[in-house]
């Protein structure tokens, strides 16, 4: 009986500082152009994942994301660092959707992904939550 506490216990607190391994699964989504002219995709956050981890988005053209994490207390937030594309977003996620607007003025490849880290265990990022956001003509 001790032995069955303590393995639960040793699971519960691995699955708490996400030593659980992330989802494997790449989920892609294009987005579509509304009729007002803006691209607009749905992001959900959260144990160490983006659904969609592919986001596939037009050049020069406007776009909406709306992130946002699962409930829960382990803090996410949403980076996409690429000035040279006319994207600088760092946006800290809750349970309610937050609306992230700009315009891609360059093709090519860019990494989103969660910064966020507690002490000295591996980052967010590093446990896989990432994707990429993928500018095309």
């Amino acid at each position: 009986m001790k032995r069955i506490v303590t393995g639960l216990l040793l699971v519960a607190i691995c699955g708490i500082f996400g030593i659980a391994t992330a989802r494997e699964a790449k989920k892609t989504v294009t987005a579509t152009i509304d009729a007002d002219g803006v691209q607009r995709v749905e992001i959900l956050g959260g144990g160490y994942f983006f659904d969609p981890d592919h986001v596939i988005v037009k050049v020069n053209v406007p776009v909406e994301l709306k992130v946002r994490k699962e409930s829960g207390i382990v803090p996410h937030n949403f980076v996409i660092k690429a000035p040279e594309a006319g994207i600088e977003v760092e946006e800290s996620l809750s349970s309610e959707p937050k609306t992230i607007r700009f315009t891609p003025t360059k093709t090519g490849i860019y990494p989103m992904y969660c910064s966020k880290k507690l002490l000295f265990f591996a980052s967010h990022r590093e446990k896989g939550m990432e994707g990429e956001l993928e500018v095309v003509e």
